[in-house]
């Protein structure tokens, strides 16, 4: 028997395991994320959560720029720059 610490167990129904609470909320996995799976050599798995991101925003890495703009003079309705 081995000696490692279990954070936590499921059982296999059909094809598919269910994922407990306790791991869902430590790793933030939520409806709509995907699971990428790996076996490792010596028999282990690892499993890296792709988190979903969708939304207008989900491309929008923000601003790091120096230069200050003022959003009623430097751009239109749209966010677009005025030249």
């Amino acid at each position: 028997m081995s000696s490692d610490r279990v954070d936590a167990e499921s059982k296999v129904s059909g094809n598919q395991a269910n994922i407990p609470a306790r791991i869902r909320r430590e790793l933030g996995i939520d409806d709509g994320d995907q699971l990428r799976w790996h076996i490792e050599k010596d028999g282990s798995i690892r499993v890296h959560v792709i988190q979903q991101r969708t939304g207008t925003f989900s491309d929008f890495e923000g601003y790091d720029g120096d230069t200050e703009t003022d959003v009623t003079t430097d751009h239109d309705t749209w966010g677009v720059d005025i030249e």
